[in-house]
């Protein structure tokens, strides 16, 4: 029973907690979210280009300019 009543008591105070906090507003939301789409589309172009160059180079490297990678 013991365990009954502290697990009551931690969804009491969770809500409590949540009662409490200040959430962003919609407008907030969407503008923080649509920097975080923007800047993880612009750092997988930039790793994209990286990879085709260093892939560009190796083969350069172990095939002589060949078509490889």
């Amino acid at each position: 029973m013991e365990s009954i009543r502290r697990f009551r008591q931690f969804v009491e105070d969770s809500w409590k907690e949540l009662k409490r906090t200040s959430w962003p507003s919609q407008s907030e939301v969407v503008g923080t979210t649509t920097v975080v789409l923007l800047v993880t589309l612009m750092i997988a172009l930039y790793l994209g280009v990286v990879d085709l160059f260093l892939a560009k180079i190796q083969s350069l490297v172990l095939f002589g300019g060949g078509s490889g990678a």
